[in-house]
């Protein structure tokens, strides 16, 4: 992850491999990360079954939201990549029954990656 996205707030992505092994002890069987992307603390995991959020809270970060998001109830979603003068990118989520999207900021470099790997599991 890139100083510059860290401070400008974008996540970026970081290994999976490391990522599968922190979060272990909450995978369900056969889950695997496919893909993880960091901002500073909080992360936005892809597996093979749902797009987890995870939000530490708090200054020790010791306090976690966990926001599990089944594929299955994302109705579509947007990745705005960045222009000329923009150094971030932004992806909005929505999912059924909820009319606001969740929004997340990532880096330039993350967004093609991210739209890979949501398109790979919503239209599998």
């Amino acid at each position: 992850m890139g100083l510059f996205d860290t401070l400008m707030g974008n996540a970026s992505e970081t290994d999976a491999a490391e990522v599968q092994e922190e979060l272990s002890p909450i995978l369900a069987d056969n889950e695997v990360v496919t893909a993880a992307f960091k901002l500073v603390r909080d992360l936005s995991v892809f597996t093979n079954k749902r797009l987890i959020l995870i939000d530490k809270q708090g200054l020790t970060g010791r306090k976690v939201n966990y926001h599990s998001i089944p594929y299955k109830s994302i109705t579509q979603f947007i990745v705005e990549t960045a222009g000329h003068f923009d150094t971030d990118a932004e992806l909005k989520i929505w999912l059924s029954g909820k009319a606001d999207a969740i929004e997340i900021e990532l880096s330039a470099s993350s967004a093609q990656a991210v739209q890979k790997n949501l398109a790979s599991q919503l239209f599998a």
